[in-house]
């Protein structure tokens, strides 16, 4: 474990000392949540495609959203009807009406699938890795990698994950949400705040009240002072990265502009109201003004966990929720969200280089249970994809007459993410340095992007 604290205190010339430095929170990019800072500022554009991945944590039904099945029996096909959308041939279930009207921007893969354990962990590894862990090796996220590849715009972080990372689903297993083996250093920017509450503020963006701007920018004097303090600790392999921390926590807190960058009041009324005063429809505000301001991966975790509060994960029994509640509660929120975020991000000339993703870690079973709802089911399911290069108003494989395994075309998570990576201009089979530096390629080398979205 690395320690920071020295053999004796360190007193500034405005009379801070070294524990006032740690108040401010200087250091808190050490822990590793602040890899970048964001400038307000858009930055120079490129060519770059780039994503925001909508991760619908619980699992949600493909029968009772994207791929409903009218001609089922009554157990199966569920309460709800489909309906047509703006794209030839593409019929939805009837509780997305804004997504009807939007389906020229995304397409529908109805056929992914996996053999792996039926629990929320394995499907949020696979689903934003393209891998299942194994042998204590974790797979680096997708947004990190496209990160590690390209590198930061600027001052401002390449992946931001938000509002919180994936926490208590059931298991006891990592959820695929950081850099895994390309290491700490790689790891997404996570907000850790609530873009929903009236009172948001990031909480490492902004230092403590009692520290005065006169202070603030003294702040780079005090730089010198703690290079003294931990002489001993840089001799550490690990010395580079804690340097570069300790310079990018100068200048943010030094600027006024990477605070701006996330002052959603500054946003206004009609454009919060457009998105849904919710936690998931603010977040996908964010997801934009991130993605204008020259962020290159934005992961929103619709949900943190699958207990207490209604989520995708419909058992139907106690402490989980059943499909109606489901359809009055979460539906809506997405329903909102997700067709704001596109008609803004194609309004501002933004789809063409975005890749918009919406997808959950598994399906649920095409039987109702008891208890008027469903259970977990990997055997198929459907993801949404749109943007950039991908697109729109497709739909690629199908589920068999009872939506239990694929029919035509199955996908795995493996090739969802190789199709990512070609969206995102990367080579799915380029060589990462792997665990005891062996060359890992991005996927498998046997798997291929989705062709037909391209």
């Amino acid at each position: 474990m690395l320690r920071l604290d020295a053999e004796r205190s360190v007193s500034c010339c405005d009379g801070l000392t070294r524990r006032d430095f740690l108040h401010a929170g200087a250091l808190v990019p050490l822990g590793l949540t602040l890899p970048g800072f964001l400038s307000a500022k858009p930055q120079a554009a490129d060519k770059d495609v780039n994503c925001i991945m909508l991760f619908l944590v619980g699992g949600p039904s493909h029968i009772d959203t994207w791929d409903p099945k009218p001609k089922a029996p009554a157990e199966v096909r569920g309460p709800f009807q489909p309906i047509a959308t703006s794209a030839p041939g593409m019929e939805i279930s009837e509780i997305f009406p804004k997504m009807a009207k939007h389906a020229d921007k995304y397409s529908l893969i109805r056929s992914v699938y996996h053999t792996a354990t039926a629990v929320h962990d394995t499907g949020h590894q696979m689903m934003q890795t393209g891998r299942l862990f194994s042998g204590g090796v974790e797979h680096p996220h997708a947004g990190c990698v496209l990160g590690y590849l390209k590198g930061q715009r600027g001052e401002v972080p390449a992946h931001v994950l938000m509002p919180r990372p994936i926490g208590r689903t059931g298991g006891n297993l990592p959820h695929g949400q950081n850099a895994g083996y390309l290491g700490k250093q790689h790891d997404p920017f996570v907000l850790n705040a609530d873009p929903s509450d009236q009172k948001f503020k990031v909480p490492d963006l902004l230092p403590p009240d009692y520290i005065s701007a006169v202070r603030a920018e003294r702040r780079q004097k005090l730089r010198d002072a703690v290079d003294g303090a931990v002489a001993s600790f840089e001799k550490n392999a690990a010395a580079k990265q804690l340097d570069e921390n300790f310079n990018l926590a100068y200048r943010l807190m030094s600027s006024p502009q990477a605070r701006e960058a996330f002052a959603l009041d500054q946003e206004p009324a009609a454009s919060r109201d457009r998105y849904g005063r919710t936690r998931f429809g603010q977040c996908c505000l964010l997801a934009r003004r991130l993605i204008e301001r020259g962020v290159r991966f934005v992961t929103v975790n619709m949900f943190e966990t699958v207990f207490d509060e209604i989520t995708w994960d419909i058992h139907g029994s106690k402490p989980f929720t059943d499909i109606q509640e489901m359809s009055k509660v979460v539906v809506p929120s997405f329903d909102q969200g997700y067709s704001a975020l596109l008609e803004d991000l194609q309004e501002r000339g933004l789809l063409s280089n975005t890749i918009v993703t919406a997808l959950g870690e598994f399906g649920r079973t095409p039987k109702v249970n008891p208890a008027g709802g469903r259970d977990h089911h990997p055997g198929v399911w459907t993801i949404l994809m749109g943007g950039g290069p991908i697109k729109g108003g497709r739909v690629v494989g199908e589920s068999d007459e009872l939506g239990y395994i694929p029919k035509t075309k199955p996908v795995t998570p493996g090739e969802v993410a190789a199709t990512i990576y070609k969206g995102l201009g990367l080579d799915p089979h380029h060589e990462l340095p792997g665990p005891q530096n062996r060359p890992l390629p991005l996927v498998d080398y046997a798997l291929q992007p989705i062709e037909e979205l391209f």
